[in-house]
């Protein structure tokens, strides 16, 4: 996932290329190939806007998280849409925030991402919001966004603590090994409380999962595939996902 305002390009990769993700123990190297496997899914911004429901959950889509927010100043224009398009045909659905915490801080950018729908019921069709944080898409210099180490955990601590305040859930954190560990020092203050939506496309990728998780809840595995945006899965059963909805 990326800015919306301009494509963020990453290299594309087929799912059988990518390296083994320990689930629970299982090995995953591939896309779902029956019923019984884990439920797939898919994010979407305003890149992809009018997007076909119907047909997204035809083709397996059981779960989406749709961008709400970026920064303190941007809403996606689609997201009233999308959100309640996916809703509207069954498909569970969450919202997510792309950070950047050069801008404002977290405190500041959870509390414009609640406003703007990244809010959470207890409902079992909402999944609880989601943070975005990755390298900089708009300065490769400074692709930690200009803070220390210790500075962005404090930063995303100030975000979680908001977003927890607001709906009463952590967020999910979105990131890869390479970032996490790069820009956080590969904190370990997150693991025990907050999921982790990892973002592993090919074995370029530095290491399976960032320090201080021992499993993921959600992966996204590619950048394209048979639904609309980032190709993902939920690491557990379609029951799991929908307590994983309702906070369990």
């Amino acid at each position: 996932m990326a800015r919306d305002r301009t494509p963020f390009r990453r290299r594309s990769a087929l799912v059988a290329s990518v390296a083994a993700l320990a689930v629970g123990g299982v090995a995953l190297a591939g896309t779902p190939a029956s019923a019984a496997d884990p439920p797939k899914g898919h994010d979407v911004s305003s890149h992809q806007r009018n997007v076909d429901w119907q047909k997204a959950r035809t083709n397996g889509a059981r779960f989406v998280y749709v961008k709400a927010t970026e920064s303190h100043t941007y809403r996606n224009p689609s997201f009233d849409r999308q959100y309640n398009g996916a809703r509207d045909v069954g498909i569970i659905r969450g919202a997510y925030h792309f950070a950047l915490p050069d801008r404002s801080s977290g405190r500041t950018q959870a509390a414009y991402f609640v406003r703007n729908g990244g809010t959470w019921s207890a409902d079992g069709w909402t999944l609880p919001p989601a943070l975005d944080i990755e390298y900089n898409p708009y300065d490769k210099r400074h692709k930690c966004y200009g803070l220390s180490k210790a500075g962005m955990v404090s930063w995303i601590k100030s975000f979680s603590g908001e977003v927890k305040r607001l709906t009463g859930r952590r967020p999910v954190i979105y990131t890869t090994a390479h970032w996490w560990n790069t820009c956080t020092g590969g904190s370990r203050a997150f693991a025990a409380n907050h999921a982790l939506w990892v973002a592993r496309y090919d074995s370029a990728d530095a290491g399976a999962l960032p320090t201080g998780w021992s499993f993921w809840t959600l992966w996204q595995y590619a950048n394209r595939g048979g639904l609309p945006g980032d190709q993902n899965l939920f690491n557990g059963s379609l029951n799991e996902l929908r307590k994983f909805a309702r906070g369990a």
